[in-house]
């Protein structure tokens, strides 16, 4: 079960393509201008079952990717853990944002450390009002990167997508 704000079925700028994207509620990180503060509250959410999550998602023929927004989905990173390898296995991209940095996750809870190893895209980092920009993709702040995941496992350290469908350059 997942504590979720809301799901969004036909999302196309929470990453590239149309694409689902499951909200969790709670966030402990209260950035001052986040675009979704009424998901900073633990506990208030709907509570869905991981497999009406795939259901939904397969639902749209259209959708070939899924983004955990928020909230912070590593605040339930068991639950996403569980539901990224469920979406994995019927062939959707899983991509996350969080305010962690992919450094403190690494360094995290190993229930952290399993939801990194199952998703294949990470926007890493708080929003940051000083940093806000509309002119790049997929983030809202210059300070956030769009990591490839299994290759920023494999190095150890944080790698940027070349993905140009990530940087918005198709």
């Amino acid at each position: 079960m997942l504590d979720l704000s809301g799901i969004v079925g036909d999302s196309i700028v929470d990453g590239p393509g149309i694409r689902t994207t499951v909200f969790c509620q709670g966030c402990p990180h209260h950035c001052p201008g986040c675009h979704n503060p009424e998901t900073w509250d633990f506990g208030c959410g709907t509570m869905v079952p991981v497999e009406d999550i795939v259901d939904i998602v397969r639902s749209n023929p259209l959708c070939r990717g899924v983004t955990f927004s928020g909230g912070e989905p590593f605040a339930q990173a068991r639950g996403f853990a569980k539901l990224a390898r469920l979406l994995k296995e019927k062939g959707y991209e899983v991509a996350s944002y969080s305010g962690y940095t992919f450094e403190e996750l690494l360094s995290g809870s190993e229930d952290q450390k399993e939801l990194l190893s199952v998703i294949d895209i990470l926007i890493d980092g708080p929003f940051l009002m000083a940093e806000k920009s509309l002119e790049i993709a997929f983030r809202g702040s210059r300070n956030q990167r769009i990591l490839d995941v299994p290759k920023s496992l494999a190095e150890g350290r944080a790698v940027p997508t070349a993905s140009l469908r990530w940087l918005g350059e198709y």
